[in-house]
């Protein structure tokens, strides 16, 4: 699956940085949501990370930013307050809907739970909220400034220390806690609710949990995390909260039915070493099955497609891709090199046409002049010399030589049926292009 960064402003002018977990191919973008984070935590906690990306394996895109002052975003944490977070969210929310889509979902962790449900009533385009150990009220978060509260009152401002790190806050951080000091705002949602809660959380009660269902109109639910600790730092209780929370989600975003329609469908038998192409409309969609896998393929919607999967040409530069990308792992890890990532971002272009001396013999035609760019970062601590030796590599991935270096025929067969059908005489033969 994709991971896209999205960089966005806030109403103060501040850049705060997130990222988009998409689908991966094959599996339609049903619905877009967006995750804010616990208290000082941020965008690539295990928690936020690991149920954005299960939610976008099962049809949500995800984005999960970080508040400002927090993580790569711009701006001073001390500035920052409860209302700060709601503003930041609905900013998240804009830039979804102009680059992509306006959220269907909101999903908060902890303190970010609590400012979801201050910000729901404000985004039309929600149509569900889910909470996961989160404080009814962001008064909760009191207790952490008792200490130092009366140097707040004396200077109006003191540091505190949450976790192991150290922040500066400033008394407005307090004051504005005041303004959601109910949980009236809550009943006045308007929209599904699911509360996660884990009886043994040590950091946010489960009382909390009850309040925000006592104080909820339905429709509502409410799902144990069973021995999960606050930050859900066990791989299995995310999943579990991303599989219910799609489960729950498909009767208010209409999940059942996207994924109904869309769905690869029961794959047909395909020997190995081969692939099937099905046609799953009759516009662009179509099933892409082997021995033991299936994909989507389809033309975005302005080309009149379903924007289902990736069109041909995106699956040619995803197996050219995926090819080098293979194939620099490969040899970065006989060759004991500190090699840490590989991103490799690639691009078809058509150029423009320079004379018909490069056409084919015989054929008179103008030919039409293609290069792929292939764009790879290396990540790690490799020397000038291990990173030269790589990118030679890369043209030489099996992908990249079918490609450019072989001597490539495509031969193109018919049954003899469907050959006498075409006008072809009855003998449809074998056609073959280079």
């Amino acid at each position: 699956m994709a991971r896209i960064r999205v960089d966005f402003h806030n109403q103060d002018g501040h850049r705060l940085a997130g990222l988009l977990e998409t689908p991966p191919a094959g599996v339609e973008t049903q619905r877009y949501a967006l995750f804010a984070h616990c208290f000082t935590c941020g965008k690539d906690i295990a928690a936020a990370t690991r149920i954005a990306r299960a939610l976008a394996e099962r049809g949500i895109a995800v984005l999960r930013f970080d508040f400002t002052g927090l993580g790569n975003s711009d701006g001073d944490f001390a500035n920052t307050s409860f209302s700060s977070n709601v503003q930041d969210l609905l900013a998240a929310a804009a830039a979804l809907e102009t680059h992509y889509e306006a959220p269907a979902l909101l999903i908060g962790h902890s303190l970010g739970g609590a400012a979801v449900l201050a910000a729901a009533r404000q985004l039309p385009s929600v149509q569900a909220v889910v909470t996961i150990a989160a404080p009814a009220t962001p008064g909760h978060v009191q207790h952490l400034f008792s200490g130092v509260r009366g140097e707040l009152e004396t200077t109006g401002e003191a540091e505190v220390k949450i976790g192991r790190r150290r922040f500066r806050i400033r008394r407005q951080f307090l004051d504005d806690l005041e303004r959601y000091a109910d949980a009236d705002h809550i009943r006045r949602l308007k929209r599904p609710l699911l509360v996660f809660h884990s009886p043994v959380d040590e950091i946010v009660e489960i009382e909390e949990a009850a309040k925000i269902y006592r104080a909820a109109l339905h429709p509502k639910s409410f799902i144990s995390l069973d021995h999960a600790d606050h930050m859900l730092s066990d791989r299995e209780d995310s999943e579990y909260v991303a599989e219910t929370l799609v489960a729950w989600a498909s009767r208010y975003l209409g999940l059942r039915r996207h994924q109904e329609e869309a769905g690869a469908g029961t794959a047909p038998p395909v020997a190995a070493g081969e692939v099937l192409v099905t046609e799953r409309d009759q516009a662009f969609l179509r099933g892409l099955y082997a021995a033991r896998h299936q994909l989507l393929a389809d033309e975005p919607r302005a080309a009149g497609g379903s924007d289902l999967g990736p069109n041909p040409y995106e699956l040619l530069l995803m197996a050219l891709g995926a090819c080098t990308s293979m194939t620099l792992r490969m040899v970065a890890t006989r060759k004991g090199m500190a090699l840490d990532d590989i991103e490799v971002r690639l691009r078809h272009e058509r150029l423009e046409a320079e004379s018909t001396s490069g056409s084919k013999a015989g054929t008179g035609a103008q030919q039409e002049p293609q290069r792929i760019v292939q764009h790879i970062n290396l990540t790690g601590a490799l020397s000038a010399a291990e990173r030269a030796k790589l990118l030679k590599v890369a043209e030489r991935c099996p992908v990249h030589r079918t490609l450019v270096h072989s001597d490539l025929r495509i031969i193109t067969e018919g049954d003899r049926e469907g050959g006498a059908e075409s006008g072809a005489g009855g003998d449809m033969g074998k056609a073959r292009s280079r």
